[in-house]
């Protein structure tokens, strides 16, 4: 298996600014979502990513982030290690996630009940 890709807070929010980021996910399941979502993300829980990728009709080279709560948790690889597996080839895993972003002094949202898919 390839080795994941990973992004920084300074590259992705770099990244989101010039919208070279098409899909940015929040992938945490609803055991440990707690409501906070980076601006421009989407809610796509993890056992819900590969229906999400195809029911999309994501192209194998869209440019995908993920990301979950921060370096402890291990949702984001999880999630990069699945689409990779499912031959996504422009997937970066955000590690830092939540707790990073908001370390390096960025807001997070709370996102309206219909963002959930």
């Amino acid at each position: 298996m390839s080795t994941i890709r990973t992004i920084t807070v300074d590259t992705l929010t770099r990244q989101l600014a010039a919208g070279s980021v098409a899909e940015f996910w929040n992938v945490l399941t609803d055991d440990y979502f707690t409501g906070e979502m980076i601006p421009g993300s989407r809610r796509v829980p993890l056992d819900r990513v590969g229906r999400e990728a195809a029911t999309r009709g994501l192209a194998r080279d869209t440019a995908i982030v993920v990301y979950c709560s921060g370096l402890t948790c291990p949702q984001t690889q999880a999630a990069a290690e699945k689409l990779t597996t499912l031959r996504f080839t422009n997937v970066r895993a955000f590690k830092g996630g939540l707790e990073a972003w908001k370390a390096a002094g960025r807001a997070v949202e709370q996102p309206a009940e219909e963002s959930v898919v």
